[in-house]
């Protein structure tokens, strides 16, 4: 089969021939027809991820069909579109069995300890517990971003940050998982502050419903006092996200601002000041030392953090300020994705047409294309949502 390969960190990956998985008991291989160009993979091309061994295929948000059924698996068919969380669970341990297959003891992940979805086929262990069939309402490339952005997101927002109507809410980094953050604390009726150093990540991030945006800025750059609004346009309502069933609430726009973004060099104070004390709840949607300060500096009283975006120890331990956890009583949180079983709800959602994830998807690659997009989101991460069709 056709595959993204690297065979030293840091290198360009390029598409080779490889041999062609075949299943494993308790598993199947998945012809993949869509997956999602992540950061995540790009801490692996770069090394920042010990489980990686080389030669590697990254990739670890897909769907596809069933392209080859192992010993004892029963329930699904070749030719079934499916998809998968990037944790494979076990299905035994004490987490898996309290429903916590996100945090498996025994957990193996495509694109980090196994290989990926860079390539023509997955496979999938452990099939009875982590495959998800796929209704035929939801296409493959939305199938693809819920396995990682969208699924991580949901329960970062309404599981583990337990986001409240009428909230403050503030995001930081505003790619894929940040995004779709955004639509989903808008969705909830929540009031969302969005940050980024992206004037397009900002402007996506505003149609989606935030109700300012923020352009984080060095220090030696002049601030400009102007917030954005929260009107919500074409893509916004084509995100339209209902959680828990119930219509989206979005604030109205405030006609006293403009749209374009303030400009800030210490980005918690200008929050503490949009919201009157800070956000009630605050995502670190990046994963940077930077980005974790600042969500937690940003926090009123009994605020929570949570953090979603990877800090990989190879980038440095990032400096928590604790001092402002204890005297603020914070909950500092983490989110790691979305087991299986909590699939059916949100692509209830998306089959149903009340959430959209497509209007975040902004570009569409080739997997010939796919190594060098990857190599570049260190320093050039695409705006939006990158899908790689790996039969092109």
């Amino acid at each position: 089969m056709r595959a993204v390969v690297f065979e030293a960190f840091g290198d360009v990956p390029e598409v080779q021939e490889v041999p062609a998985p075949t299943a494993p008991p308790g598993g199947v291989v998945v012809a993949v027809e869509a997956t999602g160009l992540c950061r995540s993979d790009w801490h692996a091309l770069v090394g920042h991820d010990d489980d990686v061994t080389l030669p590697h295929v990254p990739g670890h948000e897909f769907a596809g069909r069933v392209h080859a059924i192992g010993v004892g698996v029963t329930g699904f068919e070749v030719g079934q579109r499916v998809t998968a969380p990037f944790v494979y669970a076990c299905g035994v341990c004490p987490p898996c069995r309290q429903g916590d297959g996100q945090v498996c003891l025994d957990q193996r992940q495509p694109g980090f300890t196994r290989w990926g979805s860079f390539a023509e086929h997955v496979v999938v262990e452990r099939a009875m517990v982590n495959l998800v069939a796929l209704p035929d309402e939801v296409p493959m490339d939305v199938a693809a971003i819920l396995g990682c952005r969208f699924g991580t997101s949901f329960r970062a927002v309404t599981q583990v940050g337990r986001v409240r109507a009428g909230e403050w809410v503030a995001v930081h980094g505003c790619g894929g998982v940040g995004l779709s953050a955004v639509a989903i604390a808008v969705a909830a009726g929540a009031r969302v502050i969005a940050v980024d150093v992206s004037p397009f990540a900002l402007e996506l991030a505003r149609r989606l419903g935030a109700e300012s945006v923020v352009r984080a800025q060095r220090a030696e750059k002049p601030e400009a006092p102007v917030v954005g609004d929260g009107q919500v346009d074409a893509l916004a309502k084509a995100v339209g996200v209902a959680v828990g069933g119930k219509k989206p609430v979005r604030p109205a726009p405030d006609a006293s601002v403009t749209s374009a973004p303030t400009l800030a060099t210490n980005v918690p104070h200008l929050i503490r000041d949009l919201t009157g004390g800070g956000a009630h709840l605050s995502l670190d949607a990046l994963g940077s030392e930077e980005t974790c300060a600042n969500s937690i500096l940003s926090l009123r009283p009994r605020g929570r953090h949570v953090q979603v975006g990877l800090l990989p120890d190879a980038l440095g331990r990032p400096a928590v300020p604790m001092q402002t956890v204890i005297g603020r009583e914070l909950e500092v949180l983490g989110s790691h994705g979305l087991a299986a079983h909590a699939y059916p709800q949100l692509l209830a959602l998306v089959a149903a047409g009340r959430l959209d994830p497509s209007a975040l998807i902004t570009t569409r690659l080739s997997l010939a294309e796919a190594g060098e997009a990857l190599a570049a989101m260190g320093e050039r991460p695409p705006n939006g949502v990158a899908v790689i069709d790996p039969r092109v």
